[in-house]
């Protein structure tokens, strides 16, 4: 069994947690391992775009997840599921991958939309990028 668990979850996108979070608890649950819950605030990309929003905005956006992410864990996870919550600011793939190393989780849950080969080409998905160069086991929920 899976003994630390990592659900990635997008604070703004109800399905990307929807089917993937109830299948991280019963892991979780059979095993009486722990639940990582990671979200991350996406970068801005590059000093052009940044210069359009304000000072403080990382620091805004963060304060945001965070409360939203307490939100979803105290409505979706059952009382005596361990778990514990994570919050980057960056590439959302990177700051998966280096959440993994960081907690030592021997399986990755995270949902995917269906495929489109156009905006797969163009831009990829992170589910994608996660599953190639994770170095634990990625289970990947369709939306």
């Amino acid at each position: 069994m899976f003994n630390s668990v990592l659900l990635t979850v997008d604070l703004e996108q109800k399905a990307s947690w929807e089917k993937a979070l109830p299948q991280a608890v019963q892991l979780v649950q059979a095993s009486g391992g722990v639940l990582h819950v990671f979200s991350a605030v996406p970068d801005l990309g590059t000093m052009m775009v940044e210069g359009y929003f304000p000072a403080d905005f990382e620091h805004k956006a963060i304060e945001h997840a965070s409360a939203a992410m307490d939100q979803l864990v105290r409505a979706e996870v059952p009382e005596g599921v361990e778990v514990h919550q994570h919050l980057a600011f960056g590439r959302i793939h990177d700051k998966i991958l280096e959440t993994i190393e960081e907690t030592g989780c021997d399986l990755v849950v995270m949902a995917s939309h269906g495929p489109n080969r156009i905006r797969e080409f163009l831009v990829g998905s992170n589910a994608d990028r996660v599953v190639r160069r994770s170095p634990v086991s990625v289970l990947v929920v369709r939306t």
